[in-house]
């Protein structure tokens, strides 16, 4: 069940009242329980805005790094020794003669003897 904030200031509500009560207090009410699990509904809240914020200092930090990528990588790609960088296959080389690690099948390849 979610519940949205207006249900949980409810429930706050009906719980500090019962604990206001003390001795008088509704017969088997879980006063105590509910309050530690208002908590950790907050603290679950706050954790979540700390991930949130930190995945989007993350997503800033990598369009800083791709911005100083693009400015410093020539337009066609390829280095000052006429390579492309890292991750970049130059399509005029040898064909790759390591064994593969999958087989025709999509199962792992056997192996060479």
């Amino acid at each position: 069940m979610i519940l949205n904030a207006t249900q949980l200031e409810a429930i706050r509500q009906r719980n500090d009242e019962e604990l206001r009560r003390g001795a008088h207090a509704t017969p088997g009410y879980p006063a105590h329980t509910v309050r530690d699990l208002l908590q950790t509904v907050e603290a679950l809240k706050k954790e979540k805005k700390k991930w949130q914020r930190l995945a989007q200092e993350r997503g800033q930090a990598l369009d800083t790094v791709r911005e100083v990528l693009d400015a410093v990588r020539p337009a066609d790609g390829r280095n000052g020794n006429g390579h492309g960088g890292p991750g970049t296959r130059d399509r005029d080389a040898e064909p790759d003669a390591r064994q593969p690690l999958v087989g025709p099948d999509g199962g792992d390849a056997p192996l060479r003897e």
